[in-house]
């Protein structure tokens, strides 16, 4: 698993729990001590789920599911992982995309 799914995971468990937290502390009689995690459980599964959606989004897909990108000749070993690795670009915006290399 990719240090950055494990990270996400790890920020929406702590995100419920926090949120869980908050409901049951507010569900006791007690609103004023409810307040912050709640916010603080929301904001943790926001940013969860928004950057799973924004970085999250084309990895693991084939190269026949993403349509648009094109193959480049970059390719370089990545410092986080040690794999070799490829440089793929959508034409249209710009937008690169990093896939392990055969």
């Amino acid at each position: 698993m990719p240090v950055t799914t494990a990270v996400r995971i790890g920020l929406g468990v702590v995100g419920a729990g926090l949120l869980m937290s908050g409901v049951a502390t507010l569900a006791s009689g007690q609103p004023g001590f409810a307040l912050y995690p709640i916010l603080l459980g929301l904001i943790a599964l926001g940013i969860a789920y928004f950057e799973q959606a924004r970085y999250g989004a084309r990895r693991g897909r084939t190269d026949a599911t993403v349509a648009g990108l094109r193959r480049t000749d970059e390719v370089f070993v990545d410092p986080t992982t040690g794999q070799k690795t490829r440089v793929w670009v959508d034409p249209a915006s710009g937008q690169r995309e990093y896939r392990r290399d055969a």
